[in-house]
């Protein structure tokens, strides 16, 4: 039985880790080396860190702070924010990143994953998909949530995964920081689309949003989240007990 992964995420603004609610309303929350260092000890299995404003305002990740958080964390560190070109790739995985994660720079250089992917395999080269409603359609969206590409999720998902793309993150901008569970309707339709590793964002505001998560959705690998742990409201080591009790597979 695979093991489901819990992976806190840190999203990083002018250095400091913020949160925010549908995308919007940022408020900020501590040191992303402080706190990266806290959930690699705490029982996290895998680590998010996103330059969440890279992207928007068209220029590189801070590779400084992504180098002192990388030396904190023992733990698998996925990064995301402002990935282009190939360059950005090379440059984010010597500052310790395990595997990249791109949206808006996919969105731009369609060729940027098929390229990636040839280069440092797969398994490097994460698809984070912002996506919300639109109409009744799933739309994705690009710039940290701030443009409507206008593009079909799913489909949009799908033809990453075909280029080269190992591992899906679905962001649900319509559960984002609401705490009223994950986007059920939305990842099963992703799941039900691509046989790749599918990590759900957004929504998450209790321990029984997880086990249903796990439960309803077998094929999702990965439960992400950032203020229920930022804050305290969910402990990371408690989780992963009351999940083992309730039937699904975690590393203790």
């Amino acid at each position: 039985m695979i093991t489901k992964r819990i992976i806190p995420c840190l999203d990083v603004k002018d250095g400091r880790v913020v949160k925010g609610v549908n995308f919007e309303k940022l408020k900020e929350v501590a040191s992303p080396v402080g706190l990266a260092k806290y959930y690699s000890e705490c029982g996290a299995d895998e680590l998010v860190f996103y330059d969440i404003t890279a992207s928007a305002e068209g220029r590189k990740l801070f590779t400084d702070i992504l180098t002192e958080t990388a030396k904190s964390v023992f733990i698998p560190l996925t990064v995301g924010g402002g990935i282009r070109e190939i360059s950005d790739f090379e440059r984010v995985l010597s500052c310790g990143a395990d595997k990249v994660s791109v949206n808006s720079g996919a969105i731009a250089n369609r060729a940027l994953i098929g390229a990636a992917a040839k280069k440092y395999g797969d398994q490097c080269v994460v698809i984070s998909a912002d996506i919300k409603r639109v109409r009744g359609a799933f739309h994705v969206f690009a710039k940290g949530g701030r443009e409507d590409t206008g593009m079909e999720a799913i489909e949009w998902i799908s033809r990453c995964v075909g280029e080269g793309a190992g591992e899906v993150v679905v962001n649900s901008m319509d559960t984002d920081g609401v705490k009223g569970g994950f986007d059920l309707e939305l990842l099963q339709a992703v799941c039900a689309a691509v046989d790749v590793p599918v990590i759900a964002s957004g929504g998450a505001g209790k321990t029984e949003d997880f086990v249903r998560l796990f439960r309803e959705i077998p094929k999702v690998d990965a439960g992400l989240a950032a203020s229920v742990f930022h804050f305290g409201e969910i402990a990371i080591p408690d989780l992963k007990r009351s999940l083992k009790e309730q039937g699904v597979n975690v590393r203790l």
